[in-house]
């Protein structure tokens, strides 16, 4: 938690009046029991009425005097909370967004959601309560304990000894609860990842009848969340009956000892009322401390879970600054040499040794079963992942001697899931560049095959997208995508499988203005078609891993048996052998 604190910094004005003001009505809380003791030795027992008017109206002004203290604290405890909450929002934001692909893929997106939105309001809710409270309830407190020494030392000493029993009660249960939460807040992750993937693959959840097989699944992990909770929440409902136990009887040690000192004249009756309420005064605050450390738990356990984020460092690091300059003659687009790569802490590499050039303006087929590790290499290019030998150059330079903006500036990526935010297709489009012209948009759509589509539609580029772009078919989306990565003119156009929705006659048609109108830029042809990347300049079939052929259509069908049989698995034998 100490490391989130540095976020109340920007409020600490807000952060040291919430509990000044809050002292303040306690001050004012604890003069109430002696004005009441007043009320019964002086005015109820001379039937002083004036008296009695007048110190009712002084407890009416205490009231006033609190209340307004109150609500200030309660003004400006919420402001540096709210504050707090959304610094730290922000940051954590910045800091998933600065995350590679092989952090984000082992922490998880359901991970990431939670701790974005269920463990900050936690720890936002916490803050804004140890403003008001933290200070306030042990002030009480010990506050009523020394008032009750000034009136009688030997009923004080039940204060003495209430006092030291609930705080072991507090903190005993305290301790037992902090890893419980902890263990409810990943539980709440299980929860929200089967939430997650339920919602977002509903469709083929429904296509394959498996509603009620799903449903059993989020009872199980649900129910296994509610006995966590469940069993959290016994053990630290334990801790009201205890405290009111123990209160209840000091109270009536307090009320016993009281009648034989009134008895003996020690003391009086107005005397005896005001240590009972200042046993009632602790019992109060006692709850409400018990409540805040309840909420400080989850809010430490919701803390550490998002230092866990924050202790995560990307693996692909960035550079300040580009450390060397491209090579302004090289012909080279792309050199891949002696590369090996694996995902995580895995053993078994996902691409071993691999080398190929590219020159700049070719056209590259990619080609191979499904895991052979297509996606894989070409999210080295943009440096998505780094590999663990070899090097990849662009344009003769290392890819880690860019700065990622300038690295990534120089591609256009299409991937494999066509992802289209809500908004209109003009606001989608420039996502891939922000000041692209309605000209620009327009020429990008053509490009892609999307122009007839959206001039069909009344509103234009001013058409709304729904979230993930649900009101669009497949083929529609994976258009809108590519033309988002054309509207920038990329150096180089990565296409991920992302032409899988279209038929052959579009799709051809898309590769052809793309060779037309992207003048200078290094595509790379993405597919498990065969006939998507036939044409291309130069193919590379991938076999496990391994780069099994690299040449023309002509060249691997008499030199690559593995590219061989892909074609023949797609093709009848005559068309192989004519193509």
């Amino acid at each position: 938690m100490k490391k989130l604190l540095r976020y109340l910094k920007a409020y600490k004005k807000e952060s040291i009046i919430a509990p000044l003001f809050k002292m303040l009505e306690a001050s004012f809380e604890l003069f109430v029991p002696l004005v009441v003791a007043n009320i019964v030795d002086v005015g109820i027992d001379s039937k002083d009425f004036g008296y009695i008017a007048k110190m009712g109206c002084l407890l009416i002004l205490l009231g006033i005097i609190g209340l307004t203290c109150s609500l200030t604290a309660q003004y400006f405890s919420a402001k540096a909370a709210v504050g707090f909450g959304t610094a730290l929002r922000s940051d954590l934001f910045a800091h998933i967004n600065s995350l590679s692909y092989e952090e984000i893929d082992k922490t998880g997106t359901s991970t990431l959601i939670t701790r974005m939105t269920n463990d900050i309001n936690q720890i936002q809710s916490g803050v804004n309560l140890v403003l008001r409270l933290f200070l306030r309830s042990p002030f009480i407190v010990f506050g009523a304990m020394i008032m009750a020494f000034t009136i009688d030392v030997k009923a004080a000493l039940i204060f003495v000894i209430a006092i030291p029993l609930l705080a072991i009660v507090v903190f005993g249960i305290m301790a037992a609860s902090i890893p419980l939460y902890k263990k409810v807040q990943r539980q709440l992750d299980k929860v929200l990842l089967i939430t997650r993937e339920n919602l977002t693959g509903v469709r083929v959840i429904r296509s394959v009848c498996r509603q009620e097989q799903e449903k059993e699944a989020f009872e199980d992990t649900n129910s296994t969340l509610m006995s966590l909770q469940v069993f959290v929440g016994k053990i630290s409902a334990f801790l009201n009956p205890v405290t009111y136990i123990i209160v209840n009887v000091a109270l009536l040690a307090l009320v016993w000892i009281g009648a034989l000192q009134v008895e003996s004249g020690i003391l009086t009756q107005g005397a005896v009322i005001a240590l009972v309420n200042y046993m009632s005064q602790i019992l109060t605050e006692l709850i409400k401390l018990a409540n805040l450390i309840i909420n400080i738990t989850k809010s430490l356990a919701s803390a550490n879970r998002i230092n866990e984020i924050f202790d995560l460092e990307p693996s692909v690091k960035d550079v300040t600054k580009n450390l060397s300059s491209e090579a302004p003659n090289t012909k080279d687009a792309v050199t891949i040499h002696d590369v090996s790569f694996a995902y995580g802490n895995s053993k078994e590499y996902s691409l071993e040794n691999i080398n190929f050039t590219v020159k700049k303006g070719e056209t590259i087929g990619i080609i191979g079963g499904t895991g052979s590790g297509k996606s894989t290499l070409v999210n080295l290019l943009p440096r998505f992942y780094d590999v663990q030998k070899g090097e990849v150059l662009i344009n003769g330079k290392n890819v880690k001697e860019f700065t990622l903006t300038d690295l990534r500036k120089k591609f256009g990526i299409v991937p494999q899931r066509a992802v289209l935010f809500q908004g209109t297709i003009k606001e989608n489009i420039r996502f891939g560049k922000e000041d692209a012209t309605d000209e620009e948009i327009w020429k990008a759509l053509e490009t892609a095959q999307a122009l007839d589509f959206v001039q069909k539609k009344k509103e234009g580029l001013d058409a709304f997208v729904e979230q993930g772009g649900s009101n669009l078919s497949g083929g529609q989306k994976q258009r809108l995508t590519i033309a988002r990565a054309l509207v920038s003119n990329p150096e180089f156009l990565i296409l991920d499988d992302s032409a899988s929705a279209l038929d052959f006659a579009t799709d051809a048609a898309l590769r052809k203005a793309i060779r037309q109108n992207t003048e200078n830029c290094t595509v790379f042809l993405v597919s498990q078609r065969s006939t998507t990347i036939k044409d291309a300049d130069k193919i590379l079939v991938l076999d496990d891993g391994q780069l099994a052929g690299c040449g023309t259509h002509k060249e691997l069908l008499s030199t690559c048996e593995v590219y061989r049989e892909i074609c023949l698995s797609q093709l009848s034998k005559e068309e192989v052998e004519t193509a």
